[in-house]
Protein backbone atom coordinates (compact mmCIF):
# COMPACT_ATOMS: atom_id res chain seq x y z
CA UNK A 1 0.00 0.00 0.00
CA UNK A 2 1.43 3.54 -0.57
CA UNK A 3 2.72 5.34 2.30
CA UNK A 4 0.49 8.83 1.05
CA UNK A 5 -2.91 6.83 1.23
CA UNK A 6 -1.97 5.07 4.57
CA UNK A 7 -0.83 8.61 5.94
CA UNK A 8 -4.21 10.45 4.95
CA UNK A 9 -6.34 7.09 6.49
CA UNK A 10 -3.87 7.64 9.33
CA UNK A 11 -5.64 10.65 9.67
CA UNK A 12 -8.76 10.65 8.40
CA UNK A 13 -9.00 7.78 11.57
CA UNK A 14 -7.73 9.73 14.12
CA UNK A 15 -10.50 12.84 13.25
CA UNK A 16 -12.76 9.80 13.24
CA UNK A 17 -13.53 10.04 9.07
CA UNK A 18 -13.03 6.41 8.56
CA UNK A 19 -15.07 3.31 7.84
CA UNK A 20 -14.50 0.21 8.89
CA UNK A 21 -12.96 -1.02 5.68
CA UNK A 22 -10.41 1.61 5.90
CA UNK A 23 -9.87 1.16 9.42
CA UNK A 24 -9.27 -2.93 8.31
CA UNK A 25 -6.66 -1.46 6.09
CA UNK A 26 -5.01 -0.03 8.33
CA UNK A 27 -5.23 -2.40 11.08
CA UNK A 28 -3.78 -5.10 8.28
CA UNK A 29 -1.01 -2.35 7.37
CA UNK A 30 0.31 -1.87 11.11
CA UNK A 31 0.21 -5.76 11.79
CA UNK A 32 2.73 -5.85 8.87
CA UNK A 33 6.35 -5.99 8.90
CA UNK A 34 6.92 -3.40 6.18
CA UNK A 35 5.78 -0.50 8.40
CA UNK A 36 7.67 2.65 7.28
CA UNK A 37 10.24 3.65 9.96
CA UNK A 38 7.95 7.71 10.51
CA UNK A 39 5.01 4.94 11.33
CA UNK A 40 6.25 2.57 13.42
CA UNK A 41 5.11 4.81 17.08
CA UNK A 42 1.80 3.55 15.93
CA UNK A 43 2.83 0.24 15.54
CA UNK A 44 1.97 -0.25 19.52
CA UNK A 45 -1.12 1.20 19.22
CA UNK A 46 -3.00 -1.20 17.03
CA UNK A 47 -1.53 -4.10 18.96
CA UNK A 48 -3.02 -2.72 21.37
CA UNK A 49 -6.08 -2.55 19.85
CA UNK A 50 -5.69 -6.24 18.60
CA UNK A 51 -4.97 -7.25 21.76
CA UNK A 52 -7.80 -6.11 23.29
CA UNK A 53 -9.97 -7.95 20.79
CA UNK A 54 -8.77 -11.04 22.58
CA UNK A 55 -9.55 -9.95 26.55
CA UNK A 56 -12.10 -11.79 28.21
CA UNK A 57 -13.47 -11.48 31.60
CA UNK A 58 -12.97 -13.97 34.28
CA UNK A 59 -15.71 -13.08 36.39
CA UNK A 60 -19.01 -14.31 35.94
CA UNK A 61 -22.07 -11.63 35.50
CA UNK A 62 -25.31 -13.03 35.95
CA UNK A 63 -28.28 -10.76 35.16
CA UNK A 64 -31.12 -11.47 37.68
CA UNK A 65 -34.38 -11.36 35.73
CA UNK A 66 -36.85 -12.50 37.56
CA UNK A 67 -37.56 -9.44 39.65
CA UNK A 68 -37.37 -7.00 36.48
CA UNK A 69 -40.41 -9.26 34.85
CA UNK A 70 -42.03 -8.91 38.43
CA UNK A 71 -41.95 -5.40 38.78
CA UNK A 72 -43.17 -5.26 34.87
CA UNK A 73 -46.01 -7.17 35.79
CA UNK A 74 -46.90 -5.46 39.03
CA UNK A 75 -46.91 -1.93 36.93
CA UNK A 76 -48.67 -3.59 34.68
CA UNK A 77 -51.85 -4.24 37.20
CA UNK A 78 -51.44 -1.03 38.62
CA UNK A 79 -51.57 1.06 35.34
CA UNK A 80 -54.82 -1.02 34.47
CA UNK A 81 -56.02 -0.32 37.95
CA UNK A 82 -55.32 3.64 37.21
CA UNK A 83 -57.35 3.31 34.08
CA UNK A 84 -60.34 1.50 35.52
CA UNK A 85 -60.43 3.97 38.01
CA UNK A 86 -60.10 7.13 35.49
CA UNK A 87 -62.77 4.92 33.37
CA UNK A 88 -65.38 4.00 36.19
CA UNK A 89 -65.28 7.84 37.62
CA UNK A 90 -65.58 9.52 34.04
CA UNK A 91 -68.52 7.34 33.49
CA UNK A 92 -70.60 7.94 37.25
CA UNK A 93 -69.70 11.77 36.70
CA UNK A 94 -72.09 12.19 33.90
CA UNK A 95 -74.75 15.04 34.12
CA UNK A 96 -77.98 13.68 35.41
CA UNK A 97 -80.76 15.56 33.32
CA UNK A 98 -83.61 16.72 35.50
CA UNK A 99 -87.21 16.16 34.60
CA UNK A 100 -87.55 19.99 33.34
CA UNK A 101 -84.19 19.86 30.98
CA UNK A 102 -85.55 16.22 29.64
CA UNK A 103 -88.81 17.81 29.04
CA UNK A 104 -86.67 20.59 27.18
CA UNK A 105 -84.71 18.08 25.87
CA UNK A 106 -87.68 16.25 24.25
CA UNK A 107 -89.08 19.51 22.91
CA UNK A 108 -86.42 20.88 20.92
CA UNK A 109 -86.20 16.92 19.50
CA UNK A 110 -89.69 17.36 18.40
CA UNK A 111 -89.30 21.15 16.88
CA UNK A 112 -86.41 19.55 14.73
CA UNK A 113 -88.42 16.70 13.49
CA UNK A 114 -90.89 19.64 12.28
CA UNK A 115 -88.53 21.68 10.82
CA UNK A 116 -87.47 18.94 8.90
CA UNK A 117 -90.86 18.04 7.75
CA UNK A 118 -91.42 21.56 6.71
CA UNK A 119 -88.24 21.81 4.66
CA UNK A 120 -88.78 18.97 3.07
CA UNK A 121 -92.57 19.98 2.00
CA UNK A 122 -91.01 23.31 0.86
CA UNK A 123 -88.68 21.75 -1.46
CA UNK A 124 -90.88 19.54 -3.08
CA UNK A 125 -93.04 23.12 -3.78
CA UNK A 126 -90.31 24.88 -5.31
CA UNK A 127 -89.36 21.62 -7.60
CA UNK A 128 -92.67 22.12 -8.97
CA UNK A 129 -92.53 25.97 -9.45
CA UNK A 130 -89.43 25.40 -11.73
CA UNK A 131 -91.98 23.32 -13.86
CA UNK A 132 -94.33 26.46 -14.16
CA UNK A 133 -91.52 28.91 -15.07
CA UNK A 134 -90.26 26.68 -17.28
CA UNK A 135 -94.36 26.73 -18.81
CA UNK A 136 -93.95 30.87 -18.79
CA UNK A 137 -91.01 30.76 -21.04
CA UNK A 138 -91.99 28.66 -23.15
CA UNK A 139 -95.42 30.54 -23.25
CA UNK A 140 -93.85 33.72 -23.77
CA UNK A 141 -91.54 32.38 -26.66
CA UNK A 142 -94.70 31.37 -28.39
CA UNK A 143 -96.52 34.32 -27.83
CA UNK A 144 -94.22 36.56 -29.12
Amino acid sequence: MELAKIEALLDAYFEGNTTLQEENQLRSYFNGNDVAKHLEPYVALFAGFEAAKQETSAKEISLSQSSASANRWWYGVAAMLVVAVGVGSFMLSQPKLSSEEKEALAAYQEARQTMLMLSENLNKGANKLVHISEFTETKNKILK
